[in-house]
């Protein structure tokens, strides 16, 4: 399909640069495309009384690394030369080793090294080897540290790294540190949040589980990628950065069971619907599952096991709101995002969110 179908105009200030608080008490869209209730204003406070007795969510347990850092790029070969770097780590690929997108990626030569620095000098220094080069800036960094270590020095001199649309309208605070981190978050290796999740409090997951919705854990580490614009014009020509993800053997029986039973299995943002599409079987059966997944999800994709999903106002020709086109239909997409800009709904990371309900799953 062509990538201008799913363009559209969004207002400055419709973005959202800050979450409302409490988190839960963020607007929802509901969406039941086909029925005569097409689009219903609602708060995510009220998932409880709109989901059913049976039904599941599906969460990602993801927790955001401070992936940014900020350096200085060094040759031996030169004297007293050097050039300020940003690098933005996407993926881990080894004990000492990540993929990054850098800036200015052309300044950057294989052998090359980067002196990584917080803001605070006693958090002191971390040092980087250029060990390969790809497509649009990325690299692969080796780093002087490994293991644990390397954990602890990037969390002590990273940066939050918050999307370009929030970076560019304010800086990074320590509020951020909170904000940007769901309530599941365990396992680290996210350069960006999975924000459908951000809406979750103790007690809406509470006041879910008295209604007798269970709540299951998956995991997946969002890459920098998702912050990549479709620069095809035609999706056919758009590469997805892989992703690593588990679905664990008990998370997936247990949302076996509720489909066998006639319950739904509702995934919480579009990180946790790649997932379980990616873990599921062509004849719609889940089951364990661990390793890369690169899936693109456009219209015309037949969906294998979700009912239905709940996730944020994404940005114009981006590969996430081709996925809520698929799930729902690309004309209800449309109409739904209409009525969101026209009714003052905040878009993007910590904006509101939307619930999708297929007419076959409502």
């Amino acid at each position: 399909m062509r990538v201008d179908l799913f363009d559209f105009e969004l207002p400055p200030q419709r973005i959202a640069l800050r979450p409302v608080s409490p988190r839960d008490a963020a607007r929802m869209l509901v969406v039941r495309p086909g029925t005569a209730q097409e689009l219903t204003d609602a708060h995510v406070r009220n998932l409880p009384d709109i989901l059913a007795p049976g039904d599941a969510l599906v969460v990602n347990d993801t927790r955001v690394v401070p992936a940014r850092l900020d350096g200085m790029r060094r040759r031996a070969t030169s004297q007293g030369e050097g050039v300020r770097v940003e690098a933005m780590l996407h993926k881990r690929v080894g004990p000492d080793l990540w993929l990054a997108f850098a800036r200015p990626g052309k300044r950057l030569a294989l052998g090359d090294t980067v002196e990584f620095a917080g803001t605070d000098p006693a958090a002191g220094n971390l040092t980087a080897t250029v060990e390969g080069k790809g497509e649009g800036g990325e690299v692969t960094l080796r780093f002087d540290a490994s293991g644990a270590g390397l954990d602890a020095a990037i969390a002590a001199i990273g940066h939050v790294p918050l999307p370009p649309y929030i970076a560019a309208k304010r800086a990074e605070d320590a509020q951020d540190r909170a904000d940007y981190q769901t309530m599941f978050a365990a396992h680290e290796g996210s350069v960006a949040a999975p924000t459908a999740g951000l809406h979750f409090t103790p007690a809406l997951i509470a006041r879910l589980a008295a209604r007798g919705i269970e709540t299951h854990r998956v995991t997946l580490h969002v890459g920098a990628g998702t912050f990549l614009p479709v620069k095809a014009d035609d999706t056919r020509d758009h590469r997805m950065h892989s992703e690593w993800g588990e679905v664990s053997a008990e998370t997936a029986a247990a949302l076996s069971a509720v489909r066998a039973r006639g319950g739904r299995v509702v995934t919480i943002g579009t990180t946790a619907t790649r997932l379980i599409e990616s873990a599921a079987s062509e004849d719609g059966r889940l089951e364990a599952w661990r390793g890369d997944t690169d899936i693109f999800i456009t219209p015309g994709t037949r969906f294998r096991f979700i009912d239905g999903m709940l996730t944020n106002f994404h940005l114009p020709r981006s590969t996430l709101v081709m996925l809520v086109a698929a799930f729902i239909g690309h004309e209800p997409q449309k109409r739904a995002y209409a009525h969101a800009i026209a009714n003052g709904y905040r878009f993007y990371s910590y904006g509101d969110a939307c619930l999708l309900l297929p007419k076959a799953a409502a």
